[in-house]
């Protein structure tokens, strides 16, 4: 069989495949459980789903569980306070997906009865919830026959059919591809058979082919240049924006916070007081910009790397000898560092003026 006709039948040997060597994942049900009849949690699919964006499996693990952990049930999400669900969140990035979770978490209890929709435009009505989402919670949770398409099944479709069209222009083509090897019959495995190819077998350097249940039918195998698919269009260089971030601690141990607006970048989260950066313009870095006057010493440098653009904060410490009253800002202890919903940023920016801060959170 060649790519040029590969159709449903083709999933056969990759499922195959999955049934014995799928990963052992924690917000899944694996073959033998499903055929005995044991469901997958619809919760539980979607809250994987939107941590894994953009985010290692590694990384979403100890997460995941702490989550469910905490709050076992959409309605046990939807009733939780924002701010435990932010803090619950810092570390693991992209916080517009945390903000957009407690909402869709709201939506699925308020209006549907803490029961998620079952087919991908139901899903797609929700709150944060996009064509990807919609498509793998539909496939995985209710087997609907959707085109579940995330990075590791874009690598795989591409060297299949050997797709010459650069990313991302080559996703319809790769939509169309991997709709007509979608059975009809097991689309949710099927799509997770496809996610764990690329994540153990087709990876994006040295694939091992000889193990590949679809070897047989590899365009991109056929011409010696495995490595050479997704083609991806050049990267644009991403500009470098400046900062300052303002570190002060009482004589108690405690730390100056502020909440950042619920919008934008970061929306929500805690921070230490910082100058008015965005992705599109600098900040102020001098100690000039501080919340308040006071001999500010410099710390260094930390630079952060986001999606669009690098932050480069020059950070300033000052040790107050007890708490100064400051419009929108609350002092909190030290060790009370971890329970707040600090992003990695302003982590770095804790740790390059107090070294020891988050090791003092611990103990």
């Amino acid at each position: 069989m060649t790519p040029t006709t590969l159709d449903a039948p083709a999933a056969k040997p990759l499922l195959d495949w999955y049934d014995r060597h799928h990963r052992d994942l924690p917000w899944r049900v694996s073959p033998p459980m499903a055929a005995r009849g044991i469901k997958v949690d619809p919760y539980h699919v979607w809250l994987s789903e939107v941590m894994l964006q953009q985010t290692t499996v590694p990384a979403v693990k100890p997460y995941f569980a702490n989550f469910l952990a905490r709050w076992p049930t959409v309605r046990d999400l939807a009733d939780a306070p924002s701010e435990d669900v932010m803090a619950a969140w810092a570390g693991l990035g992209y916080y517009a997906r945390a903000r957009n979770l407690k909402k869709c978490a709201e939506a699925v209890a308020r209006h549907h009865e803490g029961v998620f929709p079952n087919t991908e435009e139901g899903l797609k009505s929700l709150p944060g919830i996009g064509d990807y989402t919609a498509a793998a919670v539909a496939a995985i949770a209710f087997d609907r026959p959707a085109v579940v398409m995330d990075g590791n099944v874009e690598r795989v479709i591409s060297r299949l059919y050997a797709i010459a069209t650069p990313l991302p222009n080559a996703k319809p083509l790769m939509k169309q591809k991997v709709a007509l090897l979608t059975p009809k019959d097991r689309p949710g495995d099927f799509a997770q058979a496809m996610m764990d190819l690329g994540a153990t077998i087709c990876t994006p350097k040295r694939p091992a082919c000889s193990l590949c249940p679809l070897r047989k039918s590899c365009e991109a195998l056929r011409l010696h240049d495995p490595e050479h698919f997704p083609i991806k269009a050049a990267k644009k260089e991403k500009p470098i924006r400046q900062g300052a971030a303002f570190i002060a601690v009482t004589a108690d141990g405690d730390i100056l916070l502020r909440r950042r607006i619920e919008s934008g970048l970061l929306g929500g989260m805690t921070e230490v007081p910082t100058t008015n950066w965005t992705a599109r313009q600098d900040g102020e870095t001098s100690a000039a910009a501080a919340p308040f006057s006071a001999r500010w010493e410099r710390c260094g440098t930390v630079t952060h790397v986001f999606t669009h653009f690098e932050l480069r904060l020059s950070i300033y410490r000052v040790a107050v000898p007890s708490r100064i009253q400051i419009d929108n800002a609350w002092w909190e202890a030290v060790t009370n560092l971890d329970s707040q919903a600090l992003p990695t940023v302003m982590k770095k920016a804790i740790t390059a003026a107090i070294p020891l801060a988050f090791k003092r959170a611990k103990d």
